[in-house]
């Protein structure tokens, strides 16, 4: 399951990331979603400022992007709120990395529906690239968690992989999708399987085959 352990509040961590600001593009976003609030009710923006602050750092450090506790304490400066209503947020949601990960976090579904479709043989590919849980990769590539269902039981099993979805998946076409990601190119996401495109039937539809082309009402056949 995904590590919930803020990384630890060092002399190092300080001199790093204690003069973090949001820069103009990062600043001019965090002010779009707190003026959706009421004046007095701008902690409510916190969720779209910590994943804000989250990306911004990503962007300054080739990576998905975490966050360190001087950037909960900016979030919360900013939202004028004490920094533990802040960091109950980041501790809460594990979409906030609370420690360093690598350029693509691979987080893999174990859930009942993945692991029946092969899930292990998914964790199996990502071990045998040197990823495991709460480290980052020798070549800063790869982060690994094995997280709860995302959703995606009809197209099992599945990655999530930064803000994408791989879907559909064996370990052969993981291994695809990681070796395109590593050489900077832009993989297909979505099912991998061919000839499907979402997460309709795998083989042929059976039923309401009238939707394919157009919103068929049939009411008036039942």
């Amino acid at each position: 399951m995904a590590a919930r352990h803020i990384a630890p509040d060092t002399p190092e961590l300080r001199e790093r990331w204690g003069g973090f600001a949001f820069d103009a593009e990062t600043k001019a976003k965090a002010d779009w979603h707190i003026a959706k609030y009421p004046d007095g009710r701008q902690r409510s923006a916190t969720m779209p400022l910590l994943d804000l602050a989250q990306r911004q750092v990503g962007r300054e450090t080739d990576t998905q992007g975490w966050l360190p506790l001087p950037v909960i304490e900016y979030v919360a400066s900013y939202l004028d709120q004490p920094v533990i209503r802040v960091l109950e947020v980041a501790t809460f949601y594990t979409m906030y990395n609370l420690e360093p990960v690598g350029k693509f976090h691979v987080q893999v579904c174990g859930t009942t529906p993945c692991m029946l479709r092969g899930s292990d043989d998914i964790i199996a590919a990502c071990k045998k690239r040197g990823m495991k849980p709460g480290h980052v990769s020798d070549d800063g590539l790869w982060s690994f968690t094995e997280v709860e269902c995302m959703g995606n039981c009809a197209t099992a099993p599945m990655v999530q992989i930064n803000d994408d979805n791989y879907e559909d998946l064996t370990a052969e076409r993981l291994d695809a999708v990681l070796d395109a990601l590593a050489k900077g190119e832009t993989p297909k996401t979505g099912t991998q399987e061919p000839g499907r495109h979402t997460s309709e039937p795998a083989n042929a539809l059976s039923s309401l085959k009238d939707m394919v082309t157009e919103n068929h009402d049939y009411r008036g056949d039942w």
